[in-house]
């Protein structure tokens, strides 16, 4: 992954950019749970999504330090 990304001059750190196509997913994901009433299962939907954030923060770090290395 590389450290900064330059867009027009600006350097945005890669981890800001990642996290932010996370949130992107993350929204994407969680639709797909409440829509598939996956969330009556869950006992605090807060915790829940802040789990299921770190968790494809996570994977999509380790995918981007696959792809890049």
């Amino acid at each position: 992954m590389p450290e900064e990304i330059d867009i027009y001059g600006v350097y945005i750190p890669g981890l800001l950019a990642l996290m932010f196509v996370t949130y992107v997913v993350s929204i994407a994901v969680r639709r797909v749970l409440a829509w598939t009433g996956a969330y009556a299962l869950v006992w605090h939907r807060g915790l829940f999504d802040v789990a299921l954030y770190v968790i494809l923060l996570g994977a999509m770090f380790s995918f981007t330090r696959w792809l890049w290395s």
